[in-house]
């Protein structure tokens, strides 16, 4: 039997840790990489080629929902199980958008961790319990799952840029972070606010903490 090579991207070293021992009792099961933020979760995957990767979404630099797009661009055939304590109708279409098929609660880890892990090696999707109700009954109804602030407005790259802004940082760190250009980074603020229709940083950060883009 192949063994099942995982990657953990949390923020925190003990939750990663507490994944990682839960995880590896699997047989055949390998946490083959860990990350501390989104970029890094990039990186590594690209380095390591998981089959699954566990994500959390609530990361600095870049947060989950990117990351998993990015990974995704590059490792097709790669499953993505978010891992959050977030479980609003828009962040589950969130997730469903950026092509992540599993979704668990960290309040339901102990309990269905590792089944998630396991429907996903399959390619079979996996929800929570609470959370496949929350998308089965936005279905019955006839709604989108997550009506609300419509990320789709933005590009990934503009996605990745109102989270450094809302995390504080400069256009210089933010250019040295993406590898662009100040005048690159200043052009994509402008586009940002006039997409959005607003006119200070405060702004941009209220949005980027009401999407789940950062925390508060």
């Amino acid at each position: 039997m192949n063994t099942l090579r995982i990657l953990i991207a949390d923020d925190h070293e003990l939750i990663r840790r507490g994944l990682r021992s839960l995880l590896e009792t699997q047989p055949n099961w390998k946490v083959c990489a860990e990350a501390a933020n989104g970029r890094d979760a990039v990186e590594k995957s690209r380095q390591t080629k998981p089959d699954v990767v566990v994500m959390d979404i609530s990361m600095p630099d870049l947060n989950g929902l990117e990351a998993t797009r990015q990974i995704l661009k590059t490792l097709p055939r790669a499953e993505i199980l978010i891992l959050t304590m977030h479980d609003s109708e828009q962040i589950i279409r969130e997730v469903l958008d950026a092509g992540a098929h599993g979704y668990v609660l960290k309040s339901d880890a102990g309990r269905d961790l590792v089944a998630g892990v396991e429907s996903l090696s399959r390619h079979k999707p996996f929800f929570t319990t609470q959370v496949a109700r929350m998308v089965l009954d936005g279905f019955v109804k006839g709604k989108k799952v997550g009506d609300g602030h419509n990320l789709g407005l933005l590009s990934p790259r503009e996605r990745e840029i109102i989270q450094l802004i809302a995390e504080g940082k400069s256009n210089k760190e933010m250019a040295d972070a993406l590898k662009l250009s100040i005048k690159t980074i200043e052009t994509h603020r402008t586009n940002l606010m006039r997409k959005l229709g607003m006119h200070t940083i405060s702004e941009l950060v209220r949005y980027a903490i009401r999407n789940k883009i950062v925390d508060a």
